[in-house]
């Protein structure tokens, strides 16, 4: 098996641990992610985007079911596979792979970010407009409503199996490593939860090197 995910191989535990960590150099923890894409034929992407203000509003349990049914529906519309994902209370993490060459991430983004902008919104207006308030953004007289940090977010291509095996054990990681859940097994909002049907991840099959 080329790709030697522990996961992938069906071990409770990773063998890598916290410090697992491929180059990232934490620039995904910023507001305001510069983000360099390359849309190049058969490579992985590891993607990050944050709620607005890096505010904690990804807490609610039908909130994150909503948005994991999304990106369900989105991966068919976009044509891309998820090899793995984790939902943190204020980001995201991903990493796809879309399945034809001639693709464009600016147009996968949008399929994965603005229907539960939309749903939260419309939710928000009819149940809790109070909470509005906290994703308002004022743009001269306008005054609009923004679930997610301004801006693409962040990107990095991965080419090699080392690469994405890495980038697996560091998003799944990401519960354990705050402190939120002693297993990687134990955070429902993760591709490597045993208890969440929602969003069931892709297997790896790509060789781009």
């Amino acid at each position: 098996m080329p790709l030697t995910l522990v996961r992938v191989l069906g071990s409770s535990e990773y063998k890598g641990g916290p410090d697992v960590r491929p180059g990232f150099r934490g620039r995904q923890q910023q507001h305001h992610m510069k983000r360099s894409t390359f849309n190049l034929p058969n490579h992985a992407h590891y993607l990050t985007f944050s709620c607005y203000k890096r505010q904690q509003l990804l807490t609610s349990t039908s909130l994150c079911k909503q948005l994991l049914t999304y990106w369900n529906q989105a991966r068919q519309k976009g044509d891309f596979a998820i090899w793995a994902y984790v939902v943190m209370p204020e980001h995201v993490h991903l990493l796809i792979c879309p399945k034809t060459e001639d693709y464009e991430i600016g147009s996968i983004l949008p399929l994965l970010k603005e229907p539960l902008a939309r749903w939260v919104v419309k939710l928000w207006s009819a149940t809790m407009p109070h909470l509005l308030r906290q994703i308002e953004v004022k743009r001269g007289k306008r005054l609009l409503h923004r679930f997610w940090q301004e801006g693409g977010g962040y990107d990095r291509n991965l080419h090699n199996w080392e690469s994405v095996r890495k980038a697996v054990e560091y998003i799944e990681y990401n519960p354990v490593r705050r402190g939120l859940v002693g297993s990687v097994r134990d955070w429902v909002w993760s591709s490597a939860s045993e208890g969440s049907s929602i969003l069931v991840v892709d297997t790896p099959d790509f060789v781009a090197d």
